[in-house]
């Protein structure tokens, strides 16, 4: 129990972590609308664990903790004027992008972390509780349908108005190329073969780089400018 304590604090410390970057960073700030989605989904988490809808808390706790930290190691890398990785990178360097919409800004960032992060987390998540992947499938199942579930929301909440969803609208164009379930399947993939690829470091090394750069050319896409 003191342990599961121990991971619920590293919980509450990421969510701290998350309002506070919600304070800081200015509204219309590509990072900062990601960080409120993200922030809202971690809080839905937080909640199904304190409800004790996870058949294991303590792997769920890990897997939701490892996950927050790659995004939030990323923003520490920037804040230190460091590369980020390169899932990552599309959204930093666009953040203040004029032609991009909120929406597109919620969901590169949403591809960079389920697309890459996810994945090295479950790998994480296998190291710190000693354990294979398909141990922790029930909790990848739970938190990727809390984000399937909130991403109608966050799509009705960012999309521009009625008046903009013509079928002419780039904007329904880009959304129709990316799929949040698609993402959650080949990452589930991608956490399967890494963890296959454990004795192998190089070729795990190389599979992850070629993997970062996959999503952020998706994510780069996803940030195209709608407007000048």
């Amino acid at each position: 129990m003191a342990q599961l304590e121990q991971f619920t604090t590293s919980v509450d410390a990421v969510v701290s972590r998350m309002r506070a970057l919600d304070a800081a960073l200015p509204e219309r700030d590509g990072v900062a609308v990601f960080n409120r989605v993200y922030l809202t989904v971690t809080e839905a988490v937080d909640r199904s664990i304190d409800a004790h809808r996870f058949a294991d808390a303590r792997a769920a706790v890990t897997l939701d903790v490892r996950f927050a930290e790659r995004y939030l190691a990323a923003v520490d890398a920037v804040a230190a004027e460091r590369r980020p990785p390169a899932c990552w990178r599309p959204l930093f360097q666009l953040r203040r992008h004029p032609g991009v919409r909120p929406l597109q800004f919620a969901l590169a960032g949403i591809n960079a972390h389920i697309g890459h992060d996810l994945a090295l987390a479950v790998v994480d998540s296998c190291r710190t509780l000693d354990c294979e992947p398909a141990e922790l499938e029930d909790e990848f199942d739970r938190v990727g349908d809390l984000l399937v579930s909130l991403e109608e929301h966050i799509r009705e909440d960012l999309m521009p108005g009625p008046d903009l969803l013509q079928i002419a609208d780039p904007l329904t164009h880009l959304l129709g190329a990316w799929s949040l379930e698609r993402a959650r399947d080949a990452t589930w993939t991608a956490a399967r073969a890494l963890w296959a690829l454990r004795g192998l470091p190089e070729v795990a090394v190389e599979f992850t780089e070629r993997l970062d750069t996959a999503v952020g050319f998706a994510g780069r896409m996803l940030l195209t400018p709608l407007s000048s």
